[in-house]
């Protein structure tokens, strides 16, 4: 009977400290068996602000706040009376540039050649009738029947065809020769710059039409109909509905615990029993000291590192800035998202 009494006890302690141990290998970091975690934070969702890229007036505004709206959906306009003009404007010289490098490549036309080369025939017989009289006003002046007054007026008059023959000869040549190469570089240069002041016209005149980037929700309406809009005064604010996460904050303690990829399971008060399939995007590289904001058990000053928490929410009943949970599973072993959610590539800060 002794010997059963000393036998139980020590068979109670051997128990003990066989639980304490297996207790503590499944605490110990990297332990397949390591209990789960959980983390408190807040749902976070990335906003858009909404701008024309020029000034003007607005004249519509066509979104109401709250409304759900696709890529691509025009959402306001300025007005576009000055836009409308300067394209024009921009078109009627660059068609005006084109026609001039149309010119220059075509080169003289055949009735310009046979002009200039009439005019320089003209001329040719007004030099040799210049240059007769000329040699007999020299004649006359010699044997004093003429007066040297006329003989200069003569040569003057002479030397004066001469020089217009030259021009129009000159200017036969490059008829028959056309315009030089660099002359049809420049205009074509000069053409490209009108054909991009064009190009900005579009731009410009497009701009006046705002329209939303991505699908989401309007969160804010800040200008309305009259207001003067410029690139620095949001007209909307867009909420994006995807990529959904949950932001936050691990202890330094249990930093080791948590990897990129681990898969997660989010709940919230505002939806009893209701689970949703998240994973870890992010882990942020540099500690903090705990935020005002985080929500945990025990509020106390220590580091803590940011985290974001990637979260598929088909039905839209996550909120910005809703208090959540997130449960992390005891085994931690990345996995795939679940159909339908942010790619993991796409899982970034």
């Amino acid at each position: 009977m002794a010997k059963r009494r000393f036998l139980l006890p020590m068979i109670v302690l051997l128990a003990a400290l066989a639980a304490g141990g297996a207790w503590l290998y499944a605490r110990r970091p990297g332990s397949a068996v390591a209990a789960g975690l959980t983390l408190y934070g807040n749902v976070d969702i990335r906003e858009l602000q909404l701008a024309f890229d020029d000034s003007g007036r607005i004249t519509r505004v066509l979104v109401p706040e709250g409304a759900r709206v696709r890529r691509g959906q025009l959402l306001a306009t300025l007005d576009p009376v000055r836009y409308a003009a300067a394209l024009a404007q921009a078109r009627g010289q660059m068609e005006n540039q084109r026609q001039v490098v149309a010119a220059l490549i075509a080169g003289s036309r055949p009735e310009q050649i046979a002009q200039a080369r009439a005019a320089m025939k003209a001329l040719a017989a007004t030099w040799r009738n210049d240059l007769v009289n000329y040699r007999r006003a020299v004649a006359l002046a010699a044997t004093g029947a003429g007066t040297i007054q006329q003989r200069d007026n003569a040569l003057e008059a002479f030397q004066t065809a001469l020089q217009q023959y030259e021009a129009a000869r000159q200017a036969y040549i490059l008829a028959v020769k056309g315009p030089r190469a660099e002359d049809i570089a420049a205009a074509r240069g000069a053409y490209q710059a009108a054909v991009a002041a064009v190009a900005l016209a579009e731009i410009a005149f497009r701009d006046t039409r705002l329209r939303a980037p991505a699908a989401g929700v309007v969160e804010g309406r800040i200008l309305e109909p009259g207001d003067m809009a410029s690139p620095a005064t949001p007209v909307y604010t867009l909420a994006l509905p995807s990529p959904l996460w949950v932001r936050a904050y691990v202890p330094e303690a249990d930093l080791g615990r948590v990897r990129p990829g681990e898969p997660a399971t989010v709940t919230t008060d505002s939806f009893p029993g209701r689970r949703y399939h998240g994973w870890i995007g992010y882990v942020a590289p540099t500690a903090e000291f705990t935020p005002k904001t985080v929500q945990t058990p025990q509020l106390r000053t220590a580091l803590v590192y940011q985290m974001r928490v990637y979260v598929c929410d088909a039905k839209g009943e996550l909120r910005l800035g809703m208090p959540a949970t997130v449960h992390l599973a005891a085994v931690s072993r990345p996995g795939a998202p679940p159909p339908g959610c942010l790619p993991r590539h796409a899982a970034h800060p």
